[in-house]
């Protein structure tokens, strides 16, 4: 076995073989974390700005492809205000309901910990420098979907 051959059977550190490799690289050479449900507050509860990325299946949602090369793009052009996580496919679901995030791909922006807003979806340049600096300039706010549900206390037997 040549070196060359070697390299390509050898996995890189802390990749995770069932995701594709453009969202390896957001790890490998952008200096994101791999967030799992049970290590999500070590990894995105640091203090300052963290976009958690949960992409989805790239089968039904290929978009996330795009968003994981152009996620590295969006921390350059501000200056590196915000840290990269990356949601385990394994956790995605749970991550997703935590944050609210009913769309893939979403990018579910925390500040010290605490949940700021969601960009879901790919979207044009423009509309994406507008998003993130909206989303980096708003204060910490309620997860949506989160609270008590509404019950009445009056039974209805029929629709209207």
């Amino acid at each position: 076995m040549t070196t060359e051959t070697a390299m390509l059977e050898t996995p890189a550190p802390h990749t995770l073989p069932s995701t594709p490799a453009l969202m390896q690289r957001l790890v490998s050479e952008f200096g994101a974390a791999w967030v799992k449900d049970e290590q999500q507050n070590a990894c995105i509860s640091k203090t300052g700005d963290c976009v958690l990325f949960i992409a989805g299946d790239p089968v039904r949602f290929p978009e996330c492809l795009d968003v994981a090369v152009v996620l590295p793009e969006l921390q350059r052009h501000f200056s590196s205000r915000f840290r990269i996580a990356v949601a385990e496919r394994d956790s995605e679901d749970g991550l997703a309901k935590r944050y609210g995030a009913t769309r893939r791909p979403a990018l579910v922006f925390l500040r010290d910990g605490q949940y700021v807003t969601t960009v879901a979806g790919m979207l044009d340049w423009d509309d994406y420098l507008r998003e993130v600096a909206q989303a980096l300039a708003m204060p910490p706010s309620r997860v949506p979907g989160i609270g008590i549900p509404l019950v009445s206390s009056i039974a209805v037997s029929a629709c209207h």
